[in-house]
């Protein structure tokens, strides 16, 4: 038998055994899901918060505020989509599209920012970011055509694509293991308090004076200029200066670390690029046309819609928190599965009844959706491999944003369909919206379900003891 007679032989012999390994992992996915009991000491958040130095306290805080103002940014245009497409003579889902050509657009500066984060620093990548949300957000305000709006919002995506996997990066490197979870939740809680604040001004500066909405987008290029100060006055992260010096690494050289990390790891990164996929559509489908809904469906005031929105952001800001820390101890995946089995259950009072019962249902669907995204800021990093944590974090989660980028537009563009007595461009938006997020959830269980369990410090140990042995 020659050579040529073996190779159908071994390539059918690898096959199975990648599909033994496969039915092997996909047996143990159930297991996987039950909690350690070593866990137990971390239901008390009190030791873990304390273990916090001032200074990583700082680097938390001043990730917290970006990924703030990026939420801020980013829902300034969904608060006053109704606003801006009455200025622009449009419909609203064509005003929609400048919410889709960021999240489009977003994975193009997670890519360029996320390289530049992990070879130079988190520092001065993190300050760029801060300068581009200035002269963007101002530029937003001044737009007079249809055609302007889309291309400042174009570039603010490439903008807002950088940050995340940065922020990341800066609050949760340096952390101690046992805040992970708790500093995770809080951290990813950034972006519902961004989303908080925005609903707040919004009401007080637009329609206050006879500008409209713009005030709102010159008022946001305020508050990054505070964060780029605040960010000059902090050093670089300990973690990132004892890593590999990737400063003076030519750029050669880490393109090819880069691209072997993708060679070793691709199969890890789909993963993480399908589940925040699901995880996208879950928030944006879950908020970006709500109070639109709220407003023109349900026929809410101003003030109503405000109360509303303010609840649901309250709601998320417990719920990424609680159950952020929750995951130290019943486990990434668990939490994120429990959060959306519980979410899928109140769709229907979410999302149907015009009583004030939405209200409260707006919080608690909320509390499970940013509880479940309070898990993936560490839960990502865990996955991530070392050393390009910036990098991996920010784009798999922008190319989930892009993969979902349509969201708003598909919710807007349905409920047309579904017209309601009366007229006048009343939709049953509530009857898309509910179909839509029961459909997400389930996705992201099945997702999650059959995704890896990994402990961020274990990853570091076995890579850090590889390198040992590489120098010797």
């Amino acid at each position: 038998m020659g050579t040529d007679d073996l190779a159908p032989i071994e390539i059918g012999s690898r096959a199975r055994s990648r599909l033994s390994r496969l039915k092997q992992y996909l047996s143990t996915r159930a297991i996987s899901l039950i909690p350690s009991k070593t866990n137990n000491k971390i239901l008390n958040p009190i030791p873990a918060l304390k273990s916090l130095t001032t200074r990583q306290w700082m680097f938390f805080l001043v990730a917290f505020l970006g990924w703030t103002w990026d939420a801020f940014e980013f829902f300034s245009v969904a608060l006053t989509a109704s606003k801006i497409a009455d200025d622009l003579a449009r419909s609203v889902a064509e005003i929609t599209w400048g919410i889709t050509v960021v999240l489009m657009l977003r994975s193009v500066g997670a890519i360029f920012f996320g390289l530049l984060s992990d070879k130079y620093g988190r520092k001065w990548p993190f300050i760029g970011n801060c300068v581009l949300f200035v002269i963007l957000e101002l530029a937003t305000g001044f737009v007079k055509t249809y055609e302007q709006f889309l291309a400042v919002r174009a570039l603010f995506g490439i903008a807002m694509g950088g940050i995340y996997g940065n922020c990341a990066a800066t609050a949760l490197e340096d952390c101690p293991v046992i805040a992970h979870g708790i500093i995770s939740g809080m951290l990813q809680q950034g972006y519902a308090f961004g989303y908080l604040l925005a609903v707040v001004f919004s009401r007080a500066l637009v329609d206050t004076t006879r500008f409209g909405w713009q005030p709102l987008f010159w008022f946001g290029a305020v508050p990054p200029v505070l964060i780029i100060l605040f960010r000059l006055a902090l050093p670089e992260t300990d973690a990132y200066l004892s890593s590999k010096s990737k400063s003076r690494q030519g750029v050669k050289e880490f393109t090819r670390e880069v691209v072997d990390n993708f060679r070793k790891y691709w199969h890890l990164i789909g993963y993480m690029i399908v589940l925040m996929t699901g995880f996208n559509f879950m928030s944006h489908g879950s908020q970006d046309l709500y109070p639109v809904m709220l407003e023109v469906q349900h026929e809410f005031t101003p003030n109503r819609v405000t109360v509303a929105m303010v609840i649901a952001n309250v709601g998320a800001i417990c719920g990424g928190t609680i159950v952020g820390h929750l995951s130290g101890y019943l486990g990434r995946r668990l939490s994120v599965i429990i959060a959306c089995m519980i979410g899928a259950g109140l769709i229907y009072p979410w999302a149907l009844p015009r009583s004030d019962g939405a209200i409260v249902a707006v919080f608690f669907l909320q509390f499970m959706v940013q509880g479940a995204w309070g898990v993936i800021p560490i839960y990502l990093s865990e996955l991530s491999p070392r050393g390009l944590r910036a990098f991996v974090v920010g784009v798999v989660y922008q190319l989930g944003n892009l993969a979902s980028s349509a969201s708003s537009t598909i919710e807007a563009s349905m409920g047309t369909r579904f017209p309601l007595e009366g007229g006048d461009e009343r939709y049953d938006y509530g009857k898309v919206m509910g179909i839509f997020m029961g459909a997400v959830f389930f996705f992201v269980i099945v997702v999650v379900f059959v995704g890896p369990e990994k402990s961020l410090e274990k990853d570091d140990e076995e890579e850090v003891e590889a390198e040992k042995r590489n120098e010797q």
